[in-house]
C-alpha cells in the first residue's frame, strides 16, 4: 500500500515518525513523507524514503494562502497515488482531511495535542472546531494520545463519534535506545534540573525560569538548563531579548535543539516540563525511560506521563510558585529516593509506553479490509 505520512515539518517527521515509516516499510508498504522542507528532509531521504515538499506556513492565517496549501496537498496526494494517509499536527490533520474529500483513501489522523486554539479559547476555537468536524468526518479512525483530548473531541466539542476514536500511548518511546545511564543522581545539594521543549510560553518555560531564579537564590549549587529550540515562529515563542536577559542573570543555561538528547537527559537529575497542555510529551517518557524523575503539570497529556509521588511530581498549571514548591519538595528528598523514583519511572514506561505498541497498532490499522 502507498502510504503518505503528513505533518507540518520535516523535523517533526524525522524525530517522531521515522521509526513508524521503517516499521511499515518492513511490512511491505511504500512510504512517502510530505511536509515543508526545513533541512531535515535530507535525513528522511537518506533513510531510504521519498519526500514531497509541501508549501505550508505552520503559523500562517491568510485564508487564501491556507486554501492554496490544501489544494497543493490534494494534488500531491493524487500524484503520489496515496492509498492511505497518516496525518499529524493540527494543520496536517485538518488539511489532509480536506484534501482527501471525494477520494477513496484510508485516513488515520493522530491528535497529538489540541494546540493554541484550545489552550487559549477564543473566536479561533469555534473556527478550528468546525474545520476539524468537516476534515475528520471521513476518517477511518481518529487516534488520540490522551484521554482528555479524546473526551474533548467526542463529548465536549462533538467533533467525532465515540466509535471513531482510539487511544494510543503517545508516540511511544524506544526502550532500547533510551536506557538508564551509568551516572547516578548527584549526592549532596547539587542537582541539575533540565527543561526539555521549545522555548514557548505554552510549554511553561517562563514558570521554569521564575522557579529556577527563586531556588537558585538559596541553592546556588543547583543547575537549571533549558534544552530546546529558541528559533520558533510560534506566537508563543520567547523573544531573543527575553532569552538574553535570562542568560545574562547567570542562573540558567540554554542548549539549542539537539538531534540526540540522551547525553543531556543522562546528565540531568530531574527533567521538568510545566506545559499548559500536550498530547503525551515524549521528552518526559524518554526521561523516565532513562530512570530520571520528572516534574510536570496536572494538565492534559502531561499527567499521563507521571505516577504522582512514585515516578515524579505533578504541580498546578501556569504557576511558578507551584512548580517551585514541587522542585523544592524533590530537593528535600535523599538521593536514594530520587533513584527509586527513576527506577519506578522506567518500569512505568516499559509497561505502558513502548514504541512497539504504537508501531503494531498502525500496522494493524493498515491491514487489508476483508
Amino acid at each position: 500500500m502507498k502510504v503518505a505520512i503528513v505533518a507540518n515539518s520535516a523535523w517533526y517527521l524525522q524525530n517522531f515518525r521515522l521509526a513508524l515509516a521503517r516499521h511499515l516499510k518492513g511490512q511491505g508498504h511504500d512510504i512517502v513523507f510530505i511536509a515543508p522542507a526545513d533541512g531535515y528532509e535530507s535525513r528522511l531521504q537518506e533513510a531510504g524514503f521519498g519526500f514531497a515538499p509541501w508549501s505550508l506556513a505552520s503559523a500562517g492565517v491568510n485564508p487564501f494562502t491556507e486554501l492554496g496549501a490544501v489544494l497543493s496537498l490534494r494534488r500531491m496526494l493524487k500524484a503520489q497515488g496515496a492509498q492511505a494517509v497518516l496525518a499529524y499536527t493540527p494543520k496536517g490533520n485538518i488539511y489532509s482531511g480536506l484534501a482527501l474529500k471525494g477520494r477513496p483513501c484510508r485516513f488515520l489522523p493522530n491528535i497529538s495535542g489540541l494546540g493554541r486554539a484550545f489552550i487559549a479559547p477564543g473566536p479561533l476555537t469555534a473556527l478550528v472546531t468546525r474545520l476539524y468536524k468537516h476534515a475528520l468526518s471521513d476518517a477511518d479512525r481518529v487516534l488520540f494520545q490522551n484521554e482528555d483530548d479524546r473526551r474533548a473531541f467526542v463529548e465536549q466539542f462533538r467533533i467525532v463519534p465515540e466509535a471513531l476514536g482510539m487511544r494510543l500511548p503517545g508516540s511511544g518511546v524506544d526502550l532500547q535506545r533510551f536506557q538508564p545511564p551509568a551516572r547516578a543522581v548527584a549526592s549532596g545539594t547539587s542537582r541539575r534540573f533540565l527543561f526539555v521543549g521549545r522555548l514557548l510560553r505554552d510549554k511553561g518555560v517562563v514558570e521554569f525560569v521564575e522557579a529556577a531564579r527563586r531556588i537558585h537564590a538559596d541553592c546556588p549549587d543547583c543547575e537549571f538548563v533549558m534544552l530546546g529550540s529558541s528559533r520558533s515562529t510560534n506566537p508563543a515563542a520567547v523573544s531573543a531579548e527575553q532569552l538574553g536577559q535570562w542568560l545574562a542573570e547567570g542562573f540558567v543555561r540554554h542548549v539549542e535543539q539537539l538531534d540526540d538528547v540522551r547525553d543531556e537527559l543522562g546528565q540531568a537529575d530531574c527533567v521538568v516540563l510545566p506545559s499548559y497542555r500536550e498530547g503525551v510529551p515524549r521528552s518526559l517518557l524518554e526521561a523516565a525511560a532513562m530512570a530520571r524523575p520528572v516534574i510536570t503539570t496536572d494538565a492534559p497529556g502531561c499527567r499521563d506521563t507521571v505516577l504522582n509521588g512514585q515516578t515524579g511530581l505533578l504541580c498546578e498549571v501556569r504557576s511558578a510558585a507551584a512548580l517551585e514548591q514541587a522542585m523544592r519538595r524533590l530537593l528535600a528528598m535523599p538521593a536514594a529516593r530520587w533513584q527509586a523514583m527513576g527506577q519506578e519511572g522506567r518500569r512505568f514506561v516499559e509497561a505502558h509506553f513502548s514504541e512497539q505498541r504504537v508501531l503494531d497498532t498502525y500496522a494493524r490499522l493498515l491491514e487489508p479490509t476483508r
